[in-house]
């Protein structure tokens, strides 16, 4: 393959921001290449410009004349100081000023002239300033440096929240404290526990549980005493979480002594609990995805168009070209012929990607029409071979476009494979996509009866009903794909 051949395949794979970057190292390292920013003097501010320094040049004329035919010129600066002393005196500082005043309350500042503490910065980025990098152990050491403490428990504190996971659970036991301990310090198990417990009513609640069980009573215990249904969930989680668990309602109304009703009204307050108090606070930053592709709908027809913000456009410098039609052959010149070279094949080969991937993108939307218009149900089979026929490339070649690259639609923002689906057949002889029968799995389960819900037995025979022919292990793993639980889990009685 050649250079230019290995470079356009190198630039059709990478992601936006992985072509950013190169893009951007590509304008660092050749003098040839930049970027046509946008220009804000167009004809018209010209024009206006040439307007405004012929109205100044008479001006100036003007005032020439007049200062030539005056005989009282003074050359002295007195005059000039005196009125500069005038509009200071003008524009002082007054004596009080209030306290949340700046200085363009009191003087005019020019256009030109930037303020500290009235300019906003167009780079300000929002996001990077308040966001928090702290973790739940960071969080919860914020709050211990807030509580009074002796060393010793501290020192207790301190092994307590290195023992936190990422979801408020304690995997650190009594035992292995009072070992880490330093014997001369003497510390007991009920000096422990009470840490322990005292560290138990951090933020957020529940944190420094060491089972489910404890993680929900925590909780509990610090709501009001006069929450509705609060002794009755008490008892249900101390007593018979497990029938919980296992949804065995029946057998927990009998146990627990509660109605129907008074069960449901139960269930509603537990489920207002966290079981991952800890998952709330984490140091993880935001990753947003930029579409390569933007998808819509006009006057009844799908348009597909790239999105223009993903790369700058880039052209050849011009200054610099013109000094290569020297006829001379000195080092310079051939530096700047081999990157001339170079720019022209970079930027080609930007070209040859936009060119593919909006080709491939138009093909993709061709041939899913139906899920644009109905959603995932109407998913038909797609392989990657049907596109590279379609746009006579190979399949290799469809597989670098599709991977990493992003679609944005009506209907949410898909990676272009998320487009491809294996095909099962149905009894009229036709093809079903496998994204389409996840999609029908998820909506007989959301229509389900939660007190009855549906197994994977029969969602395969209602399929089935529909001429779509699916084992149980088949849906078995679809729903456990989109993480949906088995039958006996996903019973509820509200």
């Amino acid at each position: 393959m050649t250079p230019q051949l290995q470079q356009a395949i190198r630039l059709l794979q990478l992601s936006t921001l992985d072509l950013q970057q190169e893009i951007q190292e590509a304008l660092d390292s050749n003098p040839m290449l930049e970027s046509e920013e946008f220009d804000e003097s167009g004809p018209e501010s010209s024009d206006n410009n040439a307007n405004a320094s012929e109205e100044q040049k008479t001006e100036h004329t003007a005032s020439e004349q007049d200062t030539s035919g005056s005989s009282d010129i003074d050359y002295d600066d007195g005059p000039a100081q005196e009125s500069l002393d005038e509009q200071w005196s003008k524009d002082k500082l007054p004596d009080d000023l209030p306290v949340d005043s700046s200085w363009e309350d009191t003087y005019q500042v020019s256009a030109g002239t930037s303020s500290s503490s009235g300019a906003i910065d167009d780079d300000f980025d929002y996001d990077s300033r308040h966001a928090t990098t702290d973790n739940l152990q960071d969080h919860l050491l914020w709050q211990l440096n807030l509580t009074p403490m002796s060393d010793t428990d501290r020192d207790i504190a301190t092994m307590l929240i290195d023992g936190i996971d990422d979801d408020g659970y304690l995997h650190t036991t009594v035992e292995d404290v009072l070992e880490s301990m330093d014997p001369e310090q003497d510390v007991e198990e009920d000096e422990v526990m009470a840490v322990l417990h005292r560290l138990q009513q951090f933020d957020p609640a529940g944190v420094f549980c060491r089972d489910l069980r404890e993680c929900l009573l925590l909780q509990l215990h610090q709501l009001p005493d006069d929450t509705p249904w609060l002794l009755q969930a008490r008892l249900v989680i101390s007593d018979h979480i497990s029938l919980l668990g296992n949804r065995d309602f029946q057998s927990l109304m009998r146990k627990a002594k509660l109605k129907e009703d008074e069960l449901k009204a139960v269930l509603r307050l537990i489920k207002e609990l966290n079981p991952k108090p800890g998952s709330g606070i984490s140091s993880e930053e935001s990753e947003y995805v930029i579409p390569d592709v933007i998808v819509r709908q006009l006057h009844d027809e799908w348009r597909v168009e790239l999105n223009p913000d993903i790369a700058p456009k880039l052209r050849v410098n011009a200054d610099y070209a013109a000094l290569i039609r020297r006829s001379d052959n000195s080092a310079d010149n051939s530096f700047l012929k081999d990157n001339l070279q170079e720019a022209r094949w970079f930027i080609k080969s930007l070209q040859s990607r936009n060119e593919t991937l909006l080709k491939v993108a138009t093909k993709i939307v061709e041939f899913q029409i139906d899920f644009f218009d109905q959603g995932d149900e109407g998913m038909k089979p797609l392989v990657l071979h049907d596109i590279a026929e379609a746009v006579g490339m190979h399949e290799s070649t469809i597989s670098r476009v599709t991977t990493q690259k992003f679609m944005h639609t009506p209907r949410g923002i898909f990676e272009l494979k998320y487009f491809f689906s294996s095909h099962v057949s149905t009894d009229s002889g036709g093809e079903c996509s496998s994204t389409a029968i996840r999609a029908m799995i998820k909506k007989l389960i959301a229509d389900e009866n939660t007190r009855k819900p549906l197994s994977d037995n029969k969602i395969a025979t209602m399929l089935g009903e529909k001429g779509i022919q699916v084992a149980r292990r088949t849906v078995a793993k679809y729903r456990e794909a989109m993480m949906i639980p088995p039958s006996n889990e996903r019973k509820q009685l509200i």
